[in-house]
């Protein structure tokens, strides 16, 4: 008889998902599915509120990357107000994507998944977390912390507040940053920078041990897409869209972000909320794409900045043309964050970022508008239909996580044919499937709009929904 092993729900991930393994008849793996249970639905109610608003409200949908949806959102509005926003406010706003890049992958790094290859993943889960990393790697867990606190300050210091800041606005951003603030981020720079550079030795001495994870968490061939530019630098803020597969080839390019619809389609799975994009051109599900950090090292030519980019040539030797391990996404975070520190190097002596000429102002010149901007997790959309009036009509994001749900469907199903045999799962098979989904980070509020608690609870069922066996958390 066949049966199905629920692990539910999916542990240390932003938000509340359940993944079901289908086993045959011989108990083998058949097929897996990662589900996205709850629903809030952002799009349906901001429809009738002004334009102008949405800068302010869709932050909400998320506390992890908020500064990622304040960004999309204000370009959708400069979108639609017709408007070349002033170059101080542009970089203004590049200085906080690259601060939320920080924030949210030392996040990612340090707290949910360090853990796993750090304590070992046979680790009982009571002690395989952050608070069991303090124990072994203190100075390790302390500096993740401190890491992840920079990149919030320069939020705080240029948006007011870490979490949910109103600063970019349609047309431009509300005020400079400080003076006090910019000094604050040149003295703490050097610690971040040493931070960085001693995780990613970390973890390339950790990828030696972990060979078996680098060929089957996810390790298959797919599209990539994001955003790029004409000089080959690795983007996070504007450009074009890239796709190239998984030689390297570029398969479409200096796609414009309002066309996005010409590669990227949409599908409705019934046994989630969460939504299936695909590349359009090679249909569903045969157009699956990855977005996000590995996606972002296997577009560009060049980190734009020295350490990042003699990094990124260390990172392609694990793949001819591009590579196709999920499993190094994890190294991919690292590189972007180390990307990120430097171009902010770069950028803090700038006058620019004192400047008061931060606004262009503008009524109604379009009733549509697209903005899109690198996430931490991947490209973002922010899609607006207004009335002559500005109020909203019509909302569509298309969000990161929800880009990689095929990827993430496949990752789980090569891990458990790999580990799993039979009607059981051991707690460290468990775990493994988890971690394939963490190494996508997803965030799911983001994608579904869905809070929930993290408690673990797995069940065998048989076909006509017996609970055979279940083992909780």
């Amino acid at each position: 008889m066949a049966r199905r092993i629920l692990i539910d729900p999916v542990t240390r991930i932003e938000g509340h998902a359940k993944i079901t393994i289908h086993l045959d008849d011989t108990g083998n793996v058949s097929d897996a599915r990662f589900h996205v249970v709850e629903f809030r639905g952002f799009e349906k109610f901001c429809e009738g509120r002004p334009m102008w608003e949405m800068p302010s409200i869709t932050p909400r949908i998320c506390g992890i990357c908020p500064v990622s949806h304040l960004l999309a959102s204000a370009k959708a509005c400069d979108a639609i107000l017709a408007v070349r926003i002033p170059a101080a406010a542009e970089q203004l706003r590049r200085l906080m994507n690259l601060a939320q890049i920080v924030q949210s992958h030392a996040l990612s790094f340090f707290h949910l998944s360090a853990p796993d290859f750090l304590l070992g993943w046979d680790t009982p889960p009571a002690t395989r977390n952050l608070f069991g990393l303090l124990q072994t790697h203190p100075d390790l867990a302390r500096s993740g912390i401190r890491l992840r606190q920079f990149g919030q300050e320069i939020i705080g210091w240029l948006g007011g507040r870490k979490i949910h800041p109103a600063w970019a606005v349609p047309g431009g951003v509300r005020e400079p940053l400080p003076e006090e603030g910019r000094r604050h981020i040149l003295q703490n720079l050097p610690e971040a920078l040493d931070t960085t550079r001693q995780a990613i030795t970390l973890f390339r001495d950790a990828l030696r041990t972990h060979e078996r994870e680098m060929q089957v968490f996810g390790k298959f061939p797919s599209l990539f897409l994001g955003l790029a530019n004409d000089s080959g630098a690795w983007e996070h803020y504007d450009g074009f869209l890239r796709v190239v597969d998984a030689g390297g080839n570029v398969i479409a390019d200096r796609i414009r972000v309002d066309r996005y619809r010409d590669v990227i389609a949409e599908a409705v799975q019934p046994d989630s909320y969460l939504k299936s994009p695909y590349y359009r051109p090679m249909g569903f599900p045969q157009g699956i794409y990855r977005v996000g950090p590995l996606a972002r090292l296997n577009l560009c030519k060049t980190m734009g900045t020295p350490l990042a980019t003699q990094e990124l040539e260390r990172f392609r030797d694990y793949g001819p043309g591009t590579v196709t391990s999920s499993f190094l996404y994890h190294y991919a975070r690292l590189i972007e964050i180390l990307a990120c520190l430097e171009h902010i190097q770069t950028m803090i002596p700038h006058p620019d970022l004192l400047s008061h000429h931060l606004r262009a102002d503008a009524g109604i010149n379009k009733l549509e508008g697209v903005g899109a901007s690198e996430a931490p997790r991947g490209t973002l959309f922010h899609h607006y239909h207004v009335d002559q009036n500005g109020l909203i009509q019509k909302v569509n994001l298309i969000i990161a996580t929800g880009q990689n749900n095929l990827a993430m469907n496949r990752t789980v199903a090569q891990i458990a044919r790999h580990y799993i045999q039979g009607n059981t799962i051991p707690e460290p098979m468990i775990n493994r499937v988890e971690a394939g989904i963490r190494a996508y980070d997803p965030c799911l509020s983001c994608s579904t709009h869905a809070d929930g608690s993290l408690a673990l609870q797995i069940a065998l069922v048989a076909p006509d929904g017996t609970v055979l066996d279940q083992i909780h958390r």
